[in-house]
C-alpha cells in the first residue's frame, strides 16, 4: 500500500479487530498471571505455618497437642495441592496464550512492531 493512500474502511475495521483481539488476549494472559500469583501467595502460606511449629517445637509436647496438629496437616496439604493446581493451570494457561499471540504477531507485522 502506498503511504500516501488512505486505508479504506474495511480494512480499518480489521485492524481495529485485530487489535481488540489482542487487547483480549493480553488480559486473559494477565488473568493468567494473577492466578499463577495466587498461587504461589497460597503455596507459601502453609510452608511458614510449618516454619512456626518447627521453631516452637520445643515449647509445646507432641502428644499433648497431636489433636490440633493433625488437622493442621491436613489443612496445610489441601492448600497445598490447590496451589500446585492453580500454578501448574496457569502455566498452562500462560504458554496457551504466548503461543496465540506469536501467531499473531507473525500474521500482522504491525503488532509485531507494538508487542516488540
Amino acid at each position: 500500500m502506498n503511504p500516501i493512500e488512505k486505508p479504506d474502511a474495511a480494512t480499518e475495521r480489521l485492524d481495529m479487530l485485530v487489535v481488540q483481539e489482542m487487547q483480549l488476549l493480553l488480559a486473559e494472559k494477565r488473568t493468567a498471571l494473577s492466578t499463577l500469583r495466587t498461587g504461589l501467595a497460597i503455596f507459601a502460606f502453609p510452608l511458614s505455618v510449618l516454619s512456626v511449629l518447627i521453631a516452637t517445637s520445643k515449647s509445646y509436647e507432641l502428644h499433648a497437642v497431636l489433636h490440633w496438629l493433625l488437622p493442621l496437616i491436613g489443612i496445610n496439604l489441601g492448600l497445598i495441592a490447590l496451589a500446585v493446581y492453580l500454578i501448574v493451570h496457569a502455566l498452562r494457561r500462560l504458554q496457551h496464550y504466548n503461543r496465540i499471540i506469536g501467531e499473531f504477531k507473525r500474521k500482522h507485522s504491525r503488532l509485531a512492531e507494538l508487542l516488540a
